[in-house]
């Protein structure tokens, strides 16, 4: 879109660098025009690009309304207020930060250790991407990420830093599992083209498969960036939304039990509360580094997009509370179950199967049924090739008025192969909302293409979900119907 008066505007601020013009922000785009409304406007489009947690907010209001005082607007809180509110150290409320390091260690099942004097405030989990792509790396030098990655990483990490994110392909026929020949071949490769590589970026649980990377993977990357000596930033902020098995393991318990001898200076943590909280809005991300330099330098940074002292004050009260937390992650693990199998279970009834997941706010589908089914390039039997990366988010956008996020978008390119259930397609990707929604897997073997979830309702409402989320189904299944008003 060209804009007037953008002859004004520096270089930086007119550039297309900026991400936005992924086919990932296009159903963004589509919904902001013409959102659907259940009353008023049901032909809208319906927003399924957006991981937004609403399953157990309920639970956060009603510890609000029993606890007054944690807020400095209240006649129980109100004298906190002035030192709440004058209060500008950029470290941040020293309550906070041993609250969050508690809850950060909580989250993980008290298997891992966080210091507090390592926490480090930035807004929101994009902040802290940023900050660190600003700490690690100089613009035009590389971070490795496995593929499919979250599409929004291209902007977050690289428009104002400048630095480049490579792929690390990885595939359908083994789950996209992350391997050290793949890792191998994408340093390699950034060499040869005399790019240097200053680390690897992984999502743990991954956005947008659903999956959790395993304890072996996570040694094999420690291993890896000490003998290379490239960082190892680990984004973990599905933690606290595995709601299944195998358990979660972060990186932060295989440095301390696998292999203590890593070098833990390369060892950086992102975190935040928007997704296992469902607190977006609050703007809370975390930078946890076990390297000195970078948590001071990530630290002056921060000064850019602080989270505010009141915020901060009322988190400090209710992440100390461990037995509350302990409750909502335990509540919340349950309804995220519930609400995976009733969406899959919906997926499969009109025969979309899903790759199997275990945590997050999405589900990895397959549609290749929506594409095309033979291909110059991967000759008979091939499968997914006429359409172009995102056609198949296009076709639901444009004929179902369903917004997802395309797998092209994550960088999950074709493998074009005469052995259909080996190949890949550019598939959507449909992160909406507040449950991971991967399920079981279609006969055809591995899926393709697309993750999806349809949770932005509260799972305290008895009403089926609504219709809203399967506008894309060719057929209305019998649980269709829209609440009651």
């Amino acid at each position: 879109m060209a804009y007037q008066g953008i002859d004004l505007l520096s270089t930086k601020a007119a550039g297309d660098d900026h991400g936005e013009n992924s086919s990932y922000f296009d159903g963004w785009k589509a919904y902001d025009t013409n959102p659907f409304d259940l009353r008023h406007n049901r032909g809208g489009v319906i927003q399924m690009g957006l991981a937004e947690n609403q399953l157990s907010l309920d639970l956060i209001e009603e510890w609000s309304k029993n606890h007054p005082e944690a807020s400095i607007c209240t006649p129980e809180g109100v004298s906190q207020f002035k030192r709440i509110a004058n209060f500008q150290d950029y470290h941040g409320l020293p309550e906070f930060r041993k609250a969050m390091a508690q809850f950060m260690g909580q989250v993980r099942g008290g298997k891992a250790t966080f210091d507090p004097d390592r926490v480090v405030m930035s807004g929101g989990a994009t902040g802290a991407q940023e900050t660190l792509a600003f700490c690690l790396a100089n613009p035009g030098e590389a971070f490795l990420v496995p593929t499919p990655y979250y599409p929004a990483f291209d902007r977050d990490c690289c428009w104002r830093s400048g630095i480049k994110l490579l792929p690390i392909e990885c595939h359908s026929f083994n789950d996209f599992r992350l391997t050290k020949e793949a890792l191998v071949s994408a340093y390699d490769g950034a060499r040869r083209q005399g790019i240097s590589v200053k680390g690897i970026l992984i999502t743990n649980p991954s956005n947008p498969l659903g999956t959790i990377t395993d304890r072996d993977t996570l040694a094999m990357l420690a291993t890896f960036a000490t003998e290379h000596r490239v960082h190892l930033v680990c984004d973990e902020i599905y933690a606290g939304s595995v709601f299944a098995t195998p358990e979660y393991v972060s990186i932060a318990e295989v440095i301390e039990r696998d292999v203590p001898w890593c070098n833990r200076d390369l060892i950086h943590v992102v975190y935040s509360l928007s997704k296992d909280f469902g607190l977006p809005g609050f703007r809370v991300g975390i930078i946890y580094s076990y390297n000195d330099a970078v948590v001071a330098a990530a630290r002056r940074m921060s000064s850019f997009g602080l989270v505010s002292s009141q915020t901060q004050y009322f988190l400090a009260r209710m992440l100390s509370d461990e037995e509350f937390i302990g409750r909502f992650l335990q509540e919340s693990k349950c309804r995220l179950v519930a609400r995976h199998e009733r969406f899959t279970s919906g997926l499969r009834e009109v025969g979309i199967g899903c790759l199997r997941g275990n945590a997050g706010l999405f589900s990895w589908m397959d549609l290749r049924r929506m594409l095309r089914e033979k291909t110059a390039r991967g000759g008979a039997g091939a499968v997914a090739g006429d359409r172009t990366p995102g056609e198949a988010e296009r076709v639901a956008r444009e004929r179902r008025s369903t917004a997802a996020s395309p797998g092209g978008s994550a960088s999950a390119t074709p493998t074009w192969t005469t052995r259909p259930w080996r190949s890949r397609s550019a598939g959507s990707t449909t992160s909406c909302a507040s449950t991971s929604s991967a399920g079981s897997r279609p006969s055809a073997g591995p899926p393709i293409g697309s993750s999806a979830s349809a949770c932005r309702t509260t799972t305290t409402s008895a009403q089926p979900i609504s219709p809203v989320h399967w506008r894309s189904c060719r057929r209305s299944p019998r649980w269709f119907a829209p609440p009651a008003d």
